[in-house]
């Protein structure tokens, strides 16, 4: 059932580099993912770069070289650890963008609902997000989600040339499982759920 590969995904921050994928396996996965998910009108304004290797790294020095100049200096070690030794071991990274041009366009398109479409284009992007991070969980390969944006925005976008409109809104570091996945701890039904009828 597919509760059952839902309740597969969770945060993993032991990751590594142990796997049976090729890069190309990895990158099939996250695009069939992206293709699957909903978008407001259909309009498709999810943008997503997998980075690997040398690549994942780079990215994990410019979150660190961003923290640096902003975090005191005993906050940024422990900052640095973690990224070191959780996000940077393992095999990627998948960045989620979401392309402002293709928002505009739809307010253009359908006026009386211009004013919905970012709200539309953030659930869009988190529907994408979830799919990814349950497909990854599917391939036995640990996730979680991470939010260094808007913080490394613009040193992400020159670093690998990407359009200006392509809006940064999480960073999915991915690799095998190193360690057990946690428990998820669940509120209360009665204080979560109401149903009528």
């Amino acid at each position: 059932m597919i509760i059952d590969t839902f309740a597969k995904r969770r945060s993993q921050y032991a990751l590594g580099r142990q796997h049976a994928y090729g890069q190309a396996q990895i990158e099939q996965i996250v695009r069939d993912a992206v293709r699957q998910a909903p978008s407001p009108f259909n309009c498709q304004s999810a943008r997503v770069v997998v980075l690997f290797a040398g690549e994942h790294e780079r990215l994990w020095a410019i979150v660190k070289s961003a923290l640096a100049a902003i975090v005191d200096r005993e906050s940024v070690q422990l900052s640095f650890d973690k990224i070191d030794t959780s996000f940077a071991a393992g095999i990627g990274t998948v960045l989620f963008f979401e392309d402002k041009t293709v928002i505009q366009s739809m307010q253009r398109q359908w006026p009386q609902y211009a004013e919905n479409f970012p709200t539309w284009s953030e659930q869009s992007s988190g529907m994408a997000q979830f799919a990814v991070w349950t497909a990854l969980a599917e391939a036995d390969l640990g996730a979680s989600l991470q939010h260094y944006n808007p913080l490394i925005d613009e040193a992400v976008r020159a670093q690998w040339a990407l359009p200006h409109s392509w809006s940064l809104r999480a960073q999915m570091p991915f690799g095998s499982n190193q360690g057990p996945l946690p428990e998820k701890a669940f509120m209360k039904d009665t204080e979560r759920f109401r149903s009528f009828g």
